[in-house]
């Protein structure tokens, strides 16, 4: 799957003086400083600066039901799905032209708002579906029907996307990476705790339902259950963890196609490739090379009926969503209350807007920065994009343990980052894509499709690296290190991460932290094992990649020893790559900060608060939020982010001038010792 490395899943803030707790006393007026009322100055910066920081927005963000999680994120997610919703309905104003992308755009959100159609319809749009797995009765039929479904957008059994070779990464190469789980992670079916236990019981309760809701007997559901809990079981054995799908080497296979086809047969791959449109292809890149044998034995203790029952199950969950109430409440009743601990649905309306921003991103996209994005904002960004990289090549120059041999190389990597920000040069084309009004789960089914079709043109081509990772309306923003590229959507460029007329300290603390996290993506554990040039190459000296793990395993213990909720831990390794962004974030942007003040005067205090002071609070109040426990649970298993409260206190208990800033003494809890305290990038 392409690696890009996104600041969250997915998956992404004191006292008038140090120590005193009295409320601060304005001193100074500069636009759009510290918001006052997200603090909770009933608690010390050296106790808990999580919450002392966030408390406040915490407390006047309560969880609304539809939630699991709540963050400043999700707070401008919401603000940008309210005003993506006013643009769309705008379309339905005036008639749009036959074919055009407003029609398209308008028809697809007005079928997902039809309740009454929906609800008409039950599961008739997928019956005829359903059939044609009924009536699979060989080998090659049921191979013919996996790769439908993965043309489809489903990934039973495993997944085949097409990306850059990495290890000749100005050309692309289908790869081939595990799935089919769906529980998303192979320790629901493995662990024998308590939890795991009532998540697999949950889980069948949910299989059951959907056959259910087909006409399935008591009987037949029961064996529908049997079988896919036997097949996701045995997937679930043979998949890599977590940790080890975050080794780039181990995960590098390319193989000749016929050298792939004799190692296993899980499926018969002649006529998979030639159902894909793929038989021309002369290597791909089997992910996770032993996967693929495990699947071969385990499908030859299956039977056909049993692989129909779970590839029907893939169908009816993918489809569930988009068909009737019934099958939607099934759908949330499972993947929303019972896993992330959501109480209600979220409204129709944005359910229905997330639809189309998947099925038309770049077009959505093309509305939402006519009317929101100013050319200004870019500018800007470019600006403080260039002055992060120049505090980045310096903190590479002052590395202590690093050798001059790898910071040349690593200076190289850094110079040649392709910058992206707002949106992309070039807009994609969607007057291939038809939406029909017939039903809303054939309009996704033929969105999946054209998205697909659109993945697999690439096959064996130079990559495109003007391409976009991401739409300009995501809140979000990531590196991809086989493209060498950091990129930074028009959404995320507003309050509370970019504000052009804000306190510079503030901007700094928190676009300057996410920039600077991007960046450094290019050196963590998984980016530094990767050239200039986005090529999976060891550009390293032996001694620097030792000095280097021997940090990380530090770091890696540090958020291991966390323990997030009972007597679950963090897992440090698994969270180890923007553990480390995080921190170089924050030492990076903070350097370019530093930098930005030279031949001027220090900033006044405003609210009381020191502008070193306003650089901690700005980045502590990007990730205020408040989360369910059953989400805490579920995102430690699947998030390779650390959550909130530890991208806050975690990530600077390691850092030398934020306990200068809020003068953290010895005995304070923040407190690390200095031997101790972990310092990368």
């Amino acid at each position: 799957m392409k690696k890009l490395m996104a600041i969250p899943l997915v998956a992404a803030g004191m006292v008038a003086m140090v120590g005193c707790s009295k409320t601060p006393v304005k001193e100074a007026a500069k636009n759009d400083a510290i918001n006052l009322a997200n603090l909770d100055t009933a608690v010390a910066p050296g106790t808990d600066f999580y919450q002392y920081a966030c408390g406040g927005w915490m407390k006047n963000n309560p969880l609304k039901p539809e939630y699991a999680r709540f963050g400043t994120f999700d707070q401008l997610r919401d603000n940008n799905q309210e005003q993506i919703r006013t643009l769309i309905e705008g379309l339905s104003a005036e008639p749009q032209p036959e074919g055009s992308v407003g029609q398209k755009i308008g028809m697809l959100f007005a079928m997902g708002m039809d309740s009454v159609k929906l609800n008409e319809d039950g599961y008739a749009p997928i019956k005829e579906q359903l059939a044609e797995i009924n009536r699979l009765g060989t080998k090659d039929e049921m191979t013919k029907m996996v790769a439908t479904l993965h043309k489809e957008g489903m990934a039973p059994f495993f997944a085949l996307f097409v990306d850059a070779d990495e290890k000749n990464s100005s050309m692309n190469i289908v790869q081939l990476y595990q799935a089919g789980l769906g529980m998303g992670d192979r320790d629901y079916y493995l662990l024998e705790d308590e939890g795991s236990q009532k998540m697999r019981e949950a889980y069948k309760e949910y299989i059951t339902r959907l056959f259910t809701l087909t006409g399935s007997s008591p009987e037949q559901a029961d064996a529908a259950v049997n079988a896919i809990m036997k097949i996701e079981k045995g997937i679930a054995e043979i998949s890599f963890s977590r940790e080890d799908l975050r080794d780039s080497q181990k995960n590098y296979n390319k193989i000749s196609i016929e050298d792939f086809k004799a190692k296993n047969d899980p499926l018969n791959w002649d006529v998979y490739f030639e159902s894909m449109g793929l038989m021309e292809i002369k290597y791909l890149d089997a992910k996770q090379l032993p996967f693929y044998e495990g699947l071969a034995a385990l499908m030859k203790n299956t039977t056909l009926d049993e692989q129909k029952y779970y590839l029907t199950f893939n169908l009816l969950s993918s489809a569930a969503p988009y068909l009737s109430d019934a099958f939607v409440a099934t759908d949330f009743d499972f993947y929303g209350k019972t896993m992330s601990g959501r109480q209600e649905q979220q409204p129709r309306w944005k359910r229905a807007l997330s639809t189309v921003n998947g099925a038309l991103s770049e077009a959505v996209g093309q509305m939402y920065v006519a009317k929101y994005f100013p050319a200004s904002s870019k500018e800007k960004m470019l600006k403080m994009v260039g002055d992060l990289q120049k505090a980045l090549g310096d903190r590479i120059a002052g590395l202590e343990w690093m050798s001059d041999a790898t910071k040349a190389k690593a200076q190289e990597k850094l110079a040649a980052f392709i910058v992206k920000i707002g949106y992309p040069d070039k807009w994609r084309d969607y007057s291939n894509l038809e939406i029909k009004n017939d039903s809303y789960w054939a309009n996704v089914r033929r969105s999946n499709i054209f998205e697909y079709n659109y993945m697999l043109a690439d096959v064996d081509k130079p990559v495109d690296r003007a391409r976009w990772g991401m739409s300009p309306q995501t809140v979000n923003a990531y590196y991809n290190p086989t493209t060498n590229e950091i990129c930074f959507p028009a959404a995320i460029l507003q309050p509370p991460f970019f504000n052009p007329e804000a306190d510079d300290a503030v901007n700094y603390g928190a676009i300057g932290v996410v920039i600077g996290h991007e960046m450094t993506h290019g050196f963590d554990d998984q980016g530094r094992n990767y050239d200039k040039d986005g090529n999976l190459s060891d550009w390293w000296t032996a001694e620097d990649a030792a000095l280097f793990t021997q940090r990380a395993d530090r770091l890696a213990q540090q958020y291991s020893d966390i323990i997030v909720v009972d007597s679950v831990h963090a897992n440090g390794r698994y969270t180890l790559g923007e553990n480390i962004a995080d921190q170089g974030g924050l030492m990076v942007s903070h350097l370019a900060y530093l930098n930005s003040l030279k031949g001027k005067e220090t900033p006044a205090p405003i609210d009381g608060f020191t502008n070193e002071q306003r650089f901690y609070l700005g980045y502590a109040n990007l990730w205020a939020q408040n989360i369910r426990p059953e989400e805490i649970l579920r995102l430690t298993k699947i998030d390779p982010h650390s959550l909130g409260k530890w991208r806050v206190n975690a990530a600077l208990r390691n850092i030398d001038a934020f306990y200068t800033a809020f003068d953290i003494k010895e005995g304070d809890p923040m407190y690390m010792l200095p031997a101790d305290r972990v310092v990368i990038w």
